[in-house]
C-alpha cells in the first residue's frame, strides 16, 4: 500500500496535540478563570495572546536572521530554506500582533492606531520589510542571487527590532504604550499562570507552523531541482523512519 507524502511526523503530532491543548487551557484562562483588570477591564484578557504572539514574532525573524548569515557564510541551502520558513512564520505572527495590538487599544487608548505611536509605526515597518523579503523570494532569476539578496533584506530588516523593543523607553512622551508589564513584575497570580499558557501555546503553534513550512519548503527546492518524484520519495522514506 503506498503511503500518502506528508509534512507530518510523530514528532509534529505531538506537538500539534500539546498545542491545542495548550490553547484550550489558555481560553479557560483568560475568559474564566481570569478577573477582569481594575483599569483595563475585560480589554486585559487580550495582554494573554498579543504580548506572546508579539515576543514569539521576534523569535520567528532572528531564526531567520541566522538562517540567512549561515547562508550567506556557507551557502547552506539548510540555512536558506530554514530563514525562508521562519520568515513567512514571522509575518504571520506579527501580523497577529497589529491586529491584536489594535483590538486591545481600541477601548485601553480610545483608538485602534496612531501613526505618532512608534512601536506601532516600527512594528508595521518590520511587518512590511518581511513581506518584501518574501515578494524578493519569488522573484525569477538566479537562485543562488535571489537568496543572496532576501538575506541581505532579512539581516537589515532585523535592525529594527531592537528600536521596537526599546521604542517605549527611548520615546516616552510618543508613544501610547506602557512598559514592559513582564519585566516590572506586575502580573501575579492566575494572571501569570494565564500569561504563561499564552507563551506555552504560542510557542508550541510557533514550533509546529516552522517544521511543517520548513518541510514544504524543502519539498518545492527539491522539485525545483531534481524533480517531483524524488523529492516525494525522499519524503516517503522520512515518513517510513519515524
Amino acid at each position: 500500500m503506498s503511503t500518502r507524502p506528508s509534512t507530518g511526523s510523530t514528532v509534529t503530532r505531538v506537538i500539534g496535540i500539546a498545542a491545542l491543548i495548550a490553547l484550550a487551557l489558555l481560553l479557560c484562562a483568560a475568559f474564566w478563570w481570569s478577573e477582569p483588570d481594575a483599569q483595563q477591564g475585560d480589554a486585559v484578557r487580550l495582554f494573554y495572546l498579543h504580548v506572546p504572539v508579539a515576543i514569539l514574532e521576534y523569535v520567528a525573524f532572528i531564526i531567520a536572521g541566522v538562517g540567512s548569515v549561515m547562508y550567506l557564510w556557507k551557502r547552506s541551502v539548510f540555512g536558506d530554506v530554514m530563514a525562508h520558513a521562519a520568515a513567512e512564520v514571522g509575518v504571520v505572527f506579527c501580523a497577529l500582533t497589529l491586529i491584536t495590538g489594535s483590538l486591545w487599544g481600541r477601548p485601553t487608548w480610545g483608538t485602534y492606531w496612531d501613526w505618532g505611536d512608534v512601536r506601532l509605526v516600527t512594528t508595521l515597518i518590520l511587518l512590511l520589510l518581511f513581506v518584501g523579503y518574501l515578494a524578493l523570494r519569488q522573484v525569477p532569476g538566479d537562485r543562488h542571487t535571489r537568496s543572496k539578496q532576501a538575506a541581505i533584506v532579512a539581516l537589515v530588516a532585523l535592525i529594527d527590532i531592537p528600536i521596537i523593543n526599546r521604542s517605549v523607553e527611548w520615546w516616552a512622551n510618543r508613544t501610547l504604550h506602557q512598559r514592559s508589564t513582564l519585566i516590572e513584575g506586575k502580573i501575579e497570580d492566575i494572571n501569570a499562570f494565564a500569561t504563561f499558557l499564552g507563551f506555552l501555546a504560542c510557542g508550541l503553534v510557533l514550533s509546529w507552523f516552522l517544521v511543517h513550512r520548513f518541510r514544504v519548503a524543502w519539498l518545492e527546492r527539491e522539485v525545483a531541482t531534481h524533480g517531483l518524484e524524488r523529492a516525494l520519495s525522499e519524503r516517503r522514506a522520512e515518513g517510513a523512519e519515524v
